[in-house]
């Protein structure tokens, strides 16, 4: 316990910028959430264990530390969690594959990272189990994975996350020709269908425009929401990592990095460095600055300059919404832990009650502090600028 006392009373707003103070303000962010959730499956305020890709992101973000500072804490901790979800023969507790959600097929990434430190049969059953519902998934027309079976003929960008990265990351653990050529397919059919004029994309798309959010002729969803935006730069980096860079379509896929990139750049707020709720209507009534996207844009910048598919240059731009997001939405605790605040704890499309995608919708879903989705980007991002500002 003297070592959770030891950093967490640390000073973040005194944190230098280097890779020392990026590392040392990561750990002073992971040791907070230990605390506040010992069992790393309550993090996003589940009552009982679920397989969901908010804790196996988390799980991740946990090992990576451990890959930045050799501290066992961490992997211990993602250990942990992998031991209560992943039974001896390699069932996965309360995944089911015959709903053929994206979502649950984000956990593969940290099994496959987790196995390459501590190998295990019933991680590779598991990682197997994950990647046969990609292979039976269904599919647009195109061939672009629905998001989840019950939102049929739908892409939206997060799933590009939640389980092309994935696709990606088992096709590096186990590469096949085709395998790169379909993770390229996804990127690009979303984009295709919702790229905005000014260089973002909406959160979703109907292949059928038949549900109510849908645009009758586009098929979009009415807005961009910010962390859906997020989802998908991250998705572009981790992907474009592990991407062949011979492949015919990486060339495409950084172009596609760029372009958002450079579009969210145009809509940044200036005074603080972050990004609101909706971030193309920073001045409408209700928008917010949100820490969840603003901490997923500062990790996939950080992140595409360290990989070569981002210029040097906006590294700067990383570093400052790192330092935004520390001075305006890390506040300290009266135990001394560290909380992130201003976090959309959800938002989605259709379902019920139903969401319809509205910019009034996006800015009255529920704000909370210490969300995941926003802790482990957070995490990341400060694990990536660390490993840039070593580079020479």
């Amino acid at each position: 316990m003297n070592r959770f006392v030891s950093y967490l009373f640390i000073v973040v707003t005194l944190v230098a910028c280097t890779p020392n103070g990026y590392i040392r303000f990561a750990e002073d962010i992971a040791h907070s959430e230990m605390l506040h959730h010992p069992q790393l499956w309550t993090c996003d305020g589940a009552e009982k264990p679920k397989w969901e890709y908010t804790p196996t992101l988390m799980a991740r973000a946990f090992i990576e530390l451990y890959d930045a500072t050799h501290d066992t804490i961490y992997l211990r901790h993602a250990q942990q969690f992998a031991k209560q979800f992943i039974a001896e023969d390699g069932t996965i507790l309360t995944y089911k594959q015959s709903l053929y959600n994206m979502d649950r097929i984000q956990g593969g990434n940290f099994l496959i990272m987790l196995n390459a430190i501590d190998p295990q049969p019933q991680y590779i059953t598991a990682i197997e189990t994950l990647y046969d519902q990609l292979r039976q998934q269904p599919r647009t027309t195109e061939g672009g994975f629905w998001h989840k079976q019950v939102y049929p003929h739908q892409m939206w960008l997060d799933g590009l996350f939640t389980g092309t990265t994935f696709y990606a990351r088992y096709a590096s653990w186990k590469p096949e020709p085709q395998d790169w050529d379909d993770v390229a397919q996804q990127f690009m059919i979303v984009d295709r269908h919702t790229r905005k004029a000014n260089g973002l994309n909406y959160h979703g798309w109907d292949e059928s425009h038949l549900m109510a959010w849908s645009d009758s002729l586009t098929g979009c969803s009415p807005e961009t929401w910010g962390r859906a935006q997020g989802w998908f730069v991250m998705a572009l980096v981790d992907v474009l990592e592990l991407m062949p860079e011979n492949h015919p379509q990486r060339g495409q896929l950084m172009a596609i990095l760029q372009r958002v990139i450079d579009a969210l750049l145009q809509v940044q707020d200036m005074d603080t460095h972050l990004w609101y709720q909706v971030p193309d209507k920073a001045n409408q009534e209700g928008n917010y600055l949100e820490s969840t996207c603003s901490a997923m844009y500062c990790y996939a910048m950080a992140k595409g300059v360290r990989i070569g598919v981002l210029d040097r240059q906006y590294s700067r731009s990383a570093q400052q919404v790192w330092r935004g997001l520390r001075k305006y939405k890390i506040v300290t605790n009266d135990d001394g832990t560290l909380s992130l605040i201003d976090c959309c704890a959800v938002a989605g499309l259709g379902g019920n009650p139903y969401r319809d995608g509205t910019y009034e919708y996006y800015i009255h879903e529920r704000i909370r502090h210490d969300d995941p989705k926003g802790i482990a980007p957070l995490i990341l991002a400060s694990i990536e600028l660390s490993k840039l500002n070593k580079m020479p």
